[in-house]
């Protein structure tokens, strides 16, 4: 069995940008034309040094006026023509670069967007911004500068070294010595780059996930007065990453003048045996001239490998970073049959439902129907399991097969595009874009008009709220809602649930944050909404839920009790422990 450790160095270079060849192949006419502009540039400039060669043999011989026109006009054709292919393969090549930026970056969004909120427990946002910023520009760095630069090196070695074999094939032997060292020296170093820049890569992860938690998170931190602490952290985190990439720094710092060294040792003998040779009489001068400049021209080519070397290998690291992200498969895929339905009536049922996060046992043996337009209210201690159950319901984590069924079918028979538009939905934790508040309503309805955004608002009980501000819809909520109270970021977000007009609407714990005098507002204007759909009521509040069809306690994942608020307090479990205590805190704070 072959293990891989036979691969050649180039097989492997292939193999770690093997993720790049469907954008590369999406460009191959572009790409094509650009080595062509490439090997034409090459061919037209290999030409100056010969033809500046024999103009100084021409004049060494008592050219005339004429001749020297001739030759000065030649150079300048040459000069001209090479400047003209340099400019089109730079254009071409480095667009393709910024295309292929282009498609990686919307290709790596669209796959986040797809991927379920399990997969975001797994990485940290910081980490996923910096392989989406710093990775994707050493992959675009590697896919341009480096391609154009390494490919130009490949046709100018060829070129040069063929017309040098012809005026001299001793000294082009000579030039050639050093070539096996290189090789050596690059074969070294390459690996050496790749293995510390990965390592600052990941550095950069750490230090860009502390910064985004630390923005988050910036007025808890003040309350805690920890703000020298993470000032601590910080510095401590930036040294790490400024000390791995001083390691890099040494090593590149070694690898260019070791190949300079290697190149100037060479043109040294070349200097020293090939003027000896013109003083012999062994080849003229004008071609001793053109040899000594084709050195140089492949001087830079030298020197760029070691550049590129560098290049690729940042490139090469980054790109397995980002592959990580791309081959990371969605857990939850649209499974629906061609002739799903079209339409979500709201009829819920849940059968013998188990659930568990990574072994965790969270739900188990759930049995509940829902008939479509009823109102179920689900209540228990925190951690009881109430919303992972209406999690399940929009797919955001996968249930067992059949185990969550809508209209009669399994919830996985639905299109997930279908099944998420019948969803109204208002999470636990609120979240509002740095937005204005009229694009945070109409969210899930970009082509809302005013008046149903305001209608929304009416019914969240915003609307009033809204009118103090001096911009009213048109204010900006700032980073997460952080201009708005709790209040009224949980009723922006009802608001942006019911403007949806959903088939089905969740409420998590959504008015947690307002007084029960809003809150029994709002639930008076949410009656008539109400009745027209299937609604979910999750809260620890007796006055939220007391008027739904059915009330549901969950606790330890299991359901221990059901029936309507009469019946459970009639019942005198969990429910009517749960009322008591908020009828004792009501009066105390009456009190």
């Amino acid at each position: 069995m072959d293990d891989g450790t036979n691969t050649s160095p180039s097989l492997r270079g292939f193999e770690r940008i093997r993720p790049l060849f469907p954008y590369l192949r999406r460009y191959r006419r572009g790409i094509a034309l650009g080595i062509v502009c490439l090997l034409a540039n090459n061919t037209i400039w290999m030409s100056f040094p010969l033809v500046l060669g024999w103009a100084i043999d021409r004049l060494a011989a008592g050219a005339t006026l004429g001749t020297l026109a001739l030759y000065a006009t030649a150079l300048v054709a040459i000069a001209l023509g090479r400047g003209l292919f340099l400019y089109a393969m730079r254009r071409i090549l480095i667009n393709i670069s910024r295309d292929i930026e282009y498609d990686l970056r919307n290709d790596l969004f669209q796959h986040l967007e797809q991927q379920p909120t399990r997969f975001y427990t797994r990485w940290r946002i910081g980490d996923l911004m910096s392989r989406l910023t710093n990775d994707l520009n050493a992959v675009r760095m590697m896919v341009g500068p480096a391609l154009m630069y390494s490919a130009n090196a490949l046709a100018a070695f060829p070129l040069a070294i063929a017309v040098m074999l012809y005026i001299k094939w001793q000294l082009t032997l000579l030039v050639l010595l050093p070539v096996p060292a290189v090789v050596l020296a690059v074969k070294y170093f390459s690996h050496v780059i790749h293995v510390r820049f990965e390592r600052i890569q990941a550095k950069l992860a750490d230090l860009t996930a502390r910064v985004q938690e630390n923005v988050a998170g910036v007025r808890l931190l003040r309350a805690f007065v920890q703000e020298k602490a993470e000032e601590a952290t910080f510095d401590r985190l930036n040294r790490e990453y400024v000390e791995k990439n001083r390691g890099l720094i040494r090593v590149q710092g070694l690898f260019f003048p070791a190949l300079e060294a290697l190149l100037t040792f060479a043109f040294l003998m070349v200097l020293w045996l090939g003027g000896r040779a013109v003083l012999a009489g062994d080849i003229s001068v004008g071609d001793f001239v053109a040899f000594t400049q084709y050195m140089f021209l492949l001087t830079w080519p030298m020197i760029a490998l070691g550049w590129v070397i560098n290049i690729f290998e940042r490139g090469a690291a980054s790109l397995g970073r980002l592959n990580e992200l791309l081959t990371a498969p969605p857990d939850i895929v649209d499974r629906a049959e061609p002739d799903a339905p079209e339409a979500i009536r709201g009829a819920i049922e849940f059968h013998q439902l188990d659930f568990s996060y990574n072994g965790l046992p969270v739900l188990r043996g759930i049995s509940l129907d829902i008939p479509a337009g009823s109102t179920v209210a689900i209540v228990g201690p925190t951690g009881s399991g109430k919303s992972t159950l209406v999690n399940l319901i929009g797919r955001l984590y996968d249930a067992p097969d059949g185990a969550v069924r809508l209209d009669d079918l399994p919830v996985t028979a639905h299109r997930l595009d279908t099944l998420r538009r019948a969803l109204g939905y208002v999470p636990q934790e609120t979240f509002l874009f740095s937005d204005t508040l009229r694009e945070n309503i109409a969210l899930g309805r970009p082509d809302a008009t005013d008046e149903e955004i305001a209608a929304a608002a009416d019914i969240a009980g915003l609307a009033d709220d809204i009118a103090g501000f001096p911009r009213g819809y048109d204010t900006l909520v700032g980073e997460r809602g952080i201009t708005l109270s709790g209040g009224q970021k949980q009723r922006t977000a009802l608001a942006r649930a019911l403007l949806r007009d959903p088939r089905i609407l969740i409420l998590d714990d959504a008015l947690s944050s307002v007084d029960t005098l809003t809150e029994e507002k709002i639930l008076r204007r949410l009656t008539g909404v109400m009745r027209e759909r299937t609604t979910l009521l999750i809260s620890h509040r007796v006055s939220t839920v007391r008027h739904a069809d059915q009330i549901v306690v969950l606790k330890e994942g299991r359901i221990v009790e059901r029936g309507t608020h009469e019946e459970l307090l009639a019942l005198g479990g969990y429910y009517a422990d749960l009322y008591q205590k908020q009828l004792l805190e009501e009066e105390l704070e009456r009190a």
